[in-house]
């Protein structure tokens, strides 16, 4: 699986992408802070870090016994350059969608 792809599947799940918000927001922190903004327990909350770190997303580091996350900015990165590369394509494809249903409400 390619890098992006590999992001993209890690960012569908809906619990992921609020931790990876969530960094992006608050910056560093430990997994404890993560878990209780998801509802979810801790090993589930490990299972969707470790997804994170192996798709590039995220960093891990040790403070004695913490374990400390953080967004990475080259993973997110790659997806807004993926983004903005396609980003003519849906313009045009939206301002033909807006034309379109002008026409019907014309």
């Amino acid at each position: 699986m390619s890098p992006l792809l590999k992001s993209f599947a890690a960012l569908s799940d809906e619990t992921r992408m609020s931790i990876v918000d969530q960094l992006i927001t608050q910056g560093e922190l430990p997994a404890g802070d993560l878990a209780p903004g998801a509802g979810i327990s801790a090993p589930a909350i490990s299972r969707h870090l470790k997804v994170l770190r192996e798709a590039g997303l995220i960093t891990q580091r040790a403070d004695g016994t913490k374990r400390l996350y953080s967004a990475r900015p080259e993973g997110l990165r790659m997806i807004a350059e993926w983004t903005h590369s396609r980003k003519a394509f849906w313009q045009g494809s939206l301002d033909r969608l807006e034309a379109a249903l002008m026409e019907d409400n014309a």
